[in-house]
């Protein structure tokens, strides 16, 4: 039993050695494979390129600034900041001087965006467009400009353009109108700015094939005998009083506004 318990201890010395190594060998591994993150402001993107190499690192230029206090070709910023710890394979990311400002930002408000695209990109400026719904404006018209014309102490080379965009056309759900009477539904619909279509009776519809699908709420659509827009209605058709069994377009269909909407009623 002795020689047991000697063996059952000596067991577990060797397997805590063991991990304990184990985690000094990945420490040791990890720490290898970190490097300190090398200063690159005021040099040259070549340059940059080359000291990242050296560590096992890699940089790409970000962005690029007007500057008047760091020469043009030269690097403003990095990201991360020199002296920070990262691993083997970082990308490093750089800003790089234009110098100062030399390019007088046009005027472009008013013009269409095809013109003020062509105005920017003559003078080497970067184009940024949003597109808002204005009514009365026209389509792909510029409204304002980001920096306004002729500014100075621009800080990159990129002008923000707000476009008129096409109005596009209200899209709405069908409701269901099954079950209730027609006078008022016809009263809503046109209050709402669609049109009331043929109104047919289910008589007339049992003598008139149409594939298309009616169903009431839960359940799974059948033909429906809603007759296309060119059948004779009945004279009954349009009783206030008669209630709506079918319907089209579907209810859960998307309409614009003004479409016509046919109903079958008994």
């Amino acid at each position: 039993m002795r020689n047991f318990l000697r063996l059952l201890w000596m067991a577990l010395l060797l397997i805590t050695v063991a991990l304990v190594s184990a985690l000094l060998t990945m420490r040791i591994a990890l720490h290898a494979r970190e490097v300190k993150v090398p200063d690159l402001h005021a040099r040259t993107p070549a340059e940059a390129r080359r000291l990242a190499e050296q560590d096992g690192l890699t940089a790409q230029v970000d962005r690029q600034y007007y500057s008047a206090a760091v020469p043009e070709g030269r690097i403003i910023s990095q990201t991360p900041a020199a002296g920070s710890i990262v691993r083997r394979g970082w990308n490093l990311r750089f800003a790089v001087s234009l110098g100062p400002q030399r390019v007088t930002i046009p005027h472009v408000v008013g013009q269409s965006q095809r013109a003020a695209g062509i105005t920017l990109q003559q003078r080497g400026l970067d184009i940024a467009v949003s597109e808002v719904d204005v009514p009365g404006a026209t389509a792909g018209q510029v409204l304002a400009q980001d920096p306004p014309a002729n500014a100075t102490d621009v800080a990159a080379p990129k002008v923000n353009l707000l476009v008129a965009s096409d109005a596009a056309p209200n899209a709405y759900v069908m409701p269901s109108f099954l079950g209730r009477p027609l006078g008022s539904v016809a009263l809503a619909i046109k209050s709402a700015g669609f049109t009331l279509g043929k109104v047919t009776t289910a008589d007339q519809a049992a003598s008139t094939t149409s594939p298309t699908a009616v169903a009431a709420p839960g359940q799974t659509p059948q033909p429906t005998p809603v007759p296309p827009a060119s059948a004779p209605a009945t004279p009954n058709a349009s009783s206030p009083a008669a209630i709506i069994v079918g319907q089209q377009p579907l209810p859960g269909q998307r309409i614009l506004a003004g479409a016509e909407i046919r109903f079958l009623v008994r």
